[in-house]
């Protein structure tokens, strides 16, 4: 049988430390890396939103608004833009034909934060 709090843990805590790896890339100019950790922290924080709701382990998926969907979190369409932002940074930015657009410092800094926010909104829930 599946330890529910252990899996809530451990997908709260792989957030934790893909939000402070994202910090560290972003401080060291690494813009396009930063984000896509910035994209696995929403996704890790989500899949313990799944795994509380659902009572099961997580899916091997990483697309947000499907995680969020059914994890029973609603989000706003601020906050869907967002999510489809950040997926541009996810799978897209691994292949060369698909690199998403080089982020500028600024834009990297607010996505960043934007990211801490819903993160702690996303926690607030757990």
């Amino acid at each position: 049988m599946v330890n529910i709090g252990k899996q809530i843990e451990y997908w709260k805590s792989s957030a934790d430390s893909n939000i402070e790896t994202a910090e560290i890339l972003l401080t060291n100019g690494k813009f396009i890396e930063a984000l896509f950790f910035c994209h696995l922290a929403i996704e890790k924080s989500l899949k313990a939103c799944y795994v509380k709701y659902n009572n099961e382990l997580a899916p091997k998926i990483h697309k947000l608004q499907y995680l969020a969907e059914s994890s029973g979190v609603e989000l706003n369409e601020g906050q869907k833009d967002f999510f489809g932002v950040l997926m541009q940074y996810q799978i897209e930015g691994r292949y060369p034909e698909t690199y998403p657009p080089y982020p500028m410092e600024q834009d990297a800094i607010k996505l960043l934060n934007e990211t801490k926010q819903t993160l702690q909104w996303l926690m607030k829930k757990l």
